[in-house]
């Protein structure tokens, strides 16, 4: 029992860590091209390069890990990671990085998907709702605190991406130093978007949309706060702000949808996220704290529409199909996200950073009048047969299989 509890938080302090050194590079790229001068539409492109790569390593990478298996692939990935990283310093060039963040993009997803089928090896219906709970509660936490980092040397500097690199190569010694048993072979998603739209066409909505808005944060977030003149310390404090807003909001926010019609709550939840983006336009250059909170209240509302879509979806499917369902829901996720910073980045380099904002809040507030079209066509499910609401991080493929509905799911098909 005692080396199963060491193995789960070896496995945790590994994703902890490995996220650490993504955020930093993220949170990096972004101002060390404003600070480049690279345009807006250019910057776009390169940011969703990585989501590029995180679609095509969804696929890769369960091959590479079935060919020379889980110890030497996050090896080969750790190290691919690592040395990406270092080169972003090393030759400051759009395409160059363009290639580089497709490559990091493989890497990482890929590492995501070897610690999470380890997880998933040590997880049992006992224990499943509270590791995934505390996996989710990591990751967030491990990305808020990334975007602090950018403090030690500085945006533009080759030893933050040393920093960076740093993390990708220490996220080894936890799966180094622990005795852990080989998993099964991790599973390659499949793309069933026919299936989907026809299931619940506001999940997958819901899915592209927040791929849309959530990867031009991600990818246009630090820059966006960099042209507005922010310092490097107010930058990491809006970023942060709203990646926090996500950790602390989704669970009362997920909690609401299991007592009513989860589509309203969704709606709800769209049309205050667009509200909150409004907010943080008007109150940027006016009222720092008014402009903090609600950067807090934009991303407890935006984080939690991607939980509640994949919960919407759950409500109309057989348990036997929730891990497809997610999977599929996954990259449809990770295909908005990687279009979404291109829009972003074209819109502000015509209009200027502000309109960031205002893209944001027309992408929710879009999906939220899809949400009432939807509601005025088809009936809702009773809220005692709806699934549980779980919160969600996005990180690898392999986590749904820890989500406590795939519980349901492996009792089903016994």
């Amino acid at each position: 029992m005692l080396s199963k509890i060491i193995s789960i938080y070896s496995l945790l302090l590994a994703i902890a860590i490995l996220l650490l050194g993504s955020g930093l590079l993220g949170m990096s790229l972004g101002i060390h091209a404003g600070l480049e001068n690279f345009s807006d539409t250019v910057t776009g492109i390169i940011m969703s390069a990585f989501f590029l790569g995180y679609v095509i390593g969804s696929y890769f990478c369960p091959q590479l890990i079935r060919y020379v298996g889980h110890i030497r692939a996050f090896t080969v990935l750790a190290a691919l990671g690592t040395v990406s990283v270092i080169v972003h310093g090393l030759i400051v060039d759009p395409v160059v990085w363009w290639f580089l963040r497709i490559i990091t993009g493989i890497s990482v997803v890929g590492l995501y998907l070897i610690v999470e089928s380890w997880l998933n090896t040590l997880i049992d219906n006992h224990n499943r709702g509270r590791i995934f709970s505390l996996y989710v509660t990591v990751t967030l936490l491990a990305l808020g605190t990334s975007q602090y980092l950018i403090l030690v040397y500085g945006a533009g500097q080759l030893a933050t991406y040393a920093l960076s690199a740093i993390f990708f190569s220490l996220a080894l010694i936890p799966i180094a130093v622990t005795r852990l048993t080989q998993p099964a072979q991790v599973t390659i998603p499949k793309l069933i978007l026919k299936r989907l739209m026809t299931i619940s066409p506001l999940g997958v909505g819901g899915a592209l949309a927040t791929g849309l808005g959530n990867g031009a944060f991600w990818g246009l977030g630090a820059l966006y706060a960099h042209n507005m003149g922010f310092a490097e310390a107010e930058i990491a404090l809006f970023m942060s702000a709203v990646i926090f807003g996500g950790a602390v909001l989704q669970f009362p926010i997920g909690h609401q949808s299991d007592k009513f019609d989860r589509r309203k709550v969704l709606m709800i939840a769209c049309f205050f996220a667009a509200l909150t983006a409004i907010s943080i336009f008007i109150f940027a250059s006016q009222s720092p704290s008014a402009f903090i909170l609600s950067a807090i209240c934009y991303g407890g509302f935006s984080f939690s529409i991607y939980s509640l879509s994949v919960a919407h979806t759950n409500d109309h499917i057989e348990h036997s199909e929730v891990m497809d369902a997610t999977r599929g829901l996954l990259l449809v996720n990770g295909l908005g996200a990687t279009f979404g910073p291109i829009i972003a980045g074209s819109l502000m380099q015509i209009f200027g950073a502000q309109i960031l904002m205002i893209y944001f809040s027309s992408v929710f507030g879009a999906l939220g009048l899809f949400a009432i079209f939807r509601m005025g066509i088809s009936t809702p499910i009773p809220a005692e047969e709806q699934s549980d609401f779980v919160p969600m991080a996005r990180t690898g493929p392999a986590s749904v299989e820890m989500d406590p509905r795939a519980e349901q799911e492996a009792e089903a098909s016994a």
